[in-house]
């Protein structure tokens, strides 16, 4: 089952298309990277699957629906969203925000309980929110968009403001979501947390899709066919794949001489340079 499906998308504000031609489907249960500079459209994208903007044309639907149903009171309840966007109120605490949420969704009081584990924030929770950091303020909001177990859930750059003890307690939770049932579109520019949580990535770039597929597949179509030799004398070289390097590596190993040997494989910054001329903004 599709749980999203994109044809052709195309969204202009007045000259400039923020997105050129999209297309690509989402599984039901798949964690999906959307990856790109700033201003590459992306925001955009969740923007019109969330029934926030229109395509100016092409077609986008969310659980065999056109996007633009997903207004109605009944989609709502089945996905959540967290972008830069995503508000609280200053004024009351932690769990005054979230009790809003639960009584919305209409879960039980539980469900605050649980949720305030999942982000790590069981001891602050009644802090009021203008005493937050930024980092906390992010994983509330998180909190928000994740109370009622959506099934599909759209994050942006969920752990921006995170440091890595907390990102990695996000992680475990996302995973445990992904692993009930819950389909993940994500936005990130750390790519060490694209290849972690993400079963595929697409790169975005001038309103296109440059790339897509597993941060695995991606990476050995762009690897170069070279090995990378270091030997225990201080000489390094990077020789072809080959029967005369596979012959001058076996005659090293023989005497000892190999002090690391490894594939050039990129990484999923590297071919993200590639595919976009630039670093991740």
């Amino acid at each position: 089952m599709e749980v999203i499906q994109v044809e052709r998308v195309r969204k202009s504000f007045g000259p400039k298309d923020a997105l050129a031609d999209v297309s690509f489907s989402i599984p039901k249960g798949e964690i999906f990277g959307f990856l790109g500079p700033s201003g590459a459209g992306k925001t955009t994208l969740i923007k019109i699957l969330t029934a926030q903007l229109n395509p100016t044309s092409g077609q986008a639907s969310v659980f065999n629906q056109p996007a633009e149903r997903m207004r109605q009171s009944a989609q709502k309840m089945r996905f959540g969203i967290l972008t830069d966007n995503s508000g609280l109120y200053e004024r009351l605490s932690v769990e005054e925000n979230l009790e809003l949420y639960r009584k919305l969704y209409d879960l039980p009081k539980a469900a605050v309980d649980k949720v305030l584990q999942f982000v790590n924030l069981s001891g602050e929770r009644k802090k009021k929110v203008n005493l937050l950091s930024k980092g906390m303020r992010q994983r509330v909001m998180l909190a928000c968009a994740i109370i009622h177990e959506p099934e599909l859930l759209f994050l942006d750059e969920p752990t921006s403001a995170l440091d890595p003890v907390n990102s990695a307690h996000i992680y475990k939770g996302l995973r445990y979501l992904n692993e009930k049932g819950t389909t993940i579109f994500l936005t990130t520019h750390d790519m060490a947390e694209a290849e972690l949580m993400c079963n595929r990535v697409a790169i975005l770039y001038q309103g296109q899709i440059q790339v897509i597929g597993s941060p695995k597949e991606l990476k050995r179509q762009h690897r170069k066919h070279a090995v990378s030799v270091d030997l225990t004398n201080g000489e390094a070289y990077e020789l072809p794949i080959g029967g005369e390097t596979a012959d001058r590596i076996a005659d090293w190993m023989k005497r000892g001489l190999i002090d690391r040997i490894e594939t050039k494989e990129p990484s999923l910054g590297d071919i993200f340079i590639k595919m976009t001329g630039s670093e991740l903004l």
